[in-house]
């Protein structure tokens, strides 16, 4: 018989590694084509990989946490039907190696390197060097340290021991430990919702979410990572999602001048209009929040200065102005920060706006949000209120020439002006406001006038029939 190599396909995005989070399948276990067989973790979302053959499951070459290069065998495969196909396993499309495993078929007996498809290999001769370790691992030798045994515990089975055996461990499958881990959460502080007492991946998300975010801005902040008795120190792995982001805000912070200025702003009547869409049947199945009002309001105020809407091309030494708002929401997940953009925005009602910023809140708390809906955004907001912040210098999202910090709403003391002239201090609704911009294509004058723009509309939602 032969085993196929199912090989780390290429993400796209210039990605060129992964983490793998959690194994569908078991060795022994039969696949069927474009069964899910595991989850991984990019530096941009989680993605279920498909295996695209029929077979059985013989080995899983690499552990649950570890970090893949793309293009590195990662499961394989006897594949049904594979002693009719030898023939075409090295023709590109392919999806992987073909490992004979007859006598005098391994690497050394002569057998040839397989083509991998396009965008899926690793540079050349590393697939070949792989290869020869699977084969090795058949043969008995000594495991390498890129493809260690999976765990004896079965991935899709609870880890439940017996009573008296780990009476103080608390019951949890091996990936929802994995992730506990990751975010340095004690899993005996979590409450478990599953049956028998088991924690589930929800439980650890809902304890990492704690007070959790409120108003539509994509879920909650990570805690602190929890003290251990007798531990002086705790090491977070810098992966994933939380790898890219440093890497992008250090690129940022470094590239681009930063500029930011502020503005506080009465939103009662924003507030009271909240309140009345909220009535509304049209809004029923939407979440109407403050957030969707600067939301619209940031649309309205792009239009009226499109310059702030841009890009700095450093090649082609030009400014590019974008006559479309694809309008990024800063999203604090339990894996890091991740931006995904509403595409489009500015020619979508406020209805509209409210069910496509429900969707990319409700995606990103499952982790789940596709590269594509983190590419091509134009400007940002970052809702820093729902943690109770009153303001915040944000870091301009990469490519972009802005990005507007939403604060805390709370009631407060302000000054009002009758139409006699006659002041009175009331209470009132009042928020802060900052914007940062590229000082390169935003100056004072355009910064100024677009915070302002938005101040206005939150001030008086109306305007927006005027300027709209």
């Amino acid at each position: 018989m032969a085993v196929k190599l199912f090989k780390l396909p290429d993400p796209g995005e210039g990605l060129v590694e992964a983490d793998i989070v959690t194994w569908k399948v078991k060795v022994g276990d039969q696949v069927k084509t474009n069964d899910i067989v595991v989850e991984i973790e990019t530096a941009k979302s989680l993605v279920e990989l498909p295996i695209p053959w029929e077979g059985t499951v013989v080995e899983l070459l690499v552990s649950e946490g570890d970090t893949v290069d793309v293009g590195a065998p990662i499961v394989s495969i006897d594949v049904v039907g594979s002693d009719r196909d030898d023939e075409h396993a090295s023709a590109p499309g392919a999806g992987g190696d073909s490992v004979p495993t007859g006598p005098g078929s391994s690497d050394e007996a002569g057998g040839e390197r397989v083509a991998n498809l396009v965008g899926y290999g690793p540079s050349a001769g590393s697939t070949s060097r792989r290869a020869r370790k699977a084969a090795a691992r058949a043969d008995g030798q000594e495991q390498p340290r890129q493809a260690p045994a999976p765990e004896p515990e079965p991935v899709a089975e609870p880890d439940v021991s017996p009573v008296g055996l780990h009476a103080d461990r608390p019951l949890a499958k091996p990936p929802v430990r994995k992730l506990a881990k990751d975010l340095g959460i004690d899993l005996r502080q979590v409450t478990p919702s599953g049956p028998d007492g088991i924690i589930t991946r929800a439980d650890v998300e809902g304890f990492t979410a704690g007070s959790g975010a409120s108003e539509g801005d994509a879920a909650a902040a990570r805690p602190a990572p929890v003290v251990r008795p007798g531990e002086r120190e705790t090491r977070i792995p810098i992966k994933g999602v939380r790898k890219m982001t440093a890497q992008a805000m250090v690129g940022s912070a470094f590239t681009a001048p930063h500029v930011t200025e502020f503005i506080t702003v009465d939103v009662t009547r924003t507030m009271e209009l909240v309140e009345r869409l909220k009535g509304e049947r049209d809004f029923r199945d939407v979440k109407v929040t403050p957030l969707l009002v600067l939301a619209k309001a940031l649309t309205v105020a792009v239009r009226r200065n499109p310059e702030i809407n841009a890009t700095w091309d450093e090649q082609a030494q030009e400014i590019v102005v974008k006559n479309y708002v694809n309008l990024g929401i800063a999203a604090a997940t339990p894996r890091g920060l991740v931006v995904p953009n509403i595409k489009d925005a500015d020619a979508m009602s406020l209805r509209d706006l409210g069910v496509a910023l429900g969707e990319l809140v409700s995606t990103a708390r499952d982790g789940r949000t596709p590269p594509s809906d983190m590419a091509g955004g134009t400007i940002t907001i970052t809702n820093v209120g729902v943690f109770g912040v009153d303001n915040g210098t944000p870091i301009i999202n990469p490519g972009e020439a802005a990005i507007l910090c939403f604060g805390a709403i709370r009631k407060m003391p302000w000054v009002v002006t009758d139409d006699q002239g006659n002041d009175a201090i009331v209470p009132r609704q009042v928020t802060q406001l900052s914007l940062s911009f590229d000082h390169r294509l935003v100056d004072g004058d355009l910064g100024s006038r677009f915070l302002a723009d938005v101040a206005a509309l939150l001030e008086d939602p109306a305007r927006a029939l005027v300027w709209g």
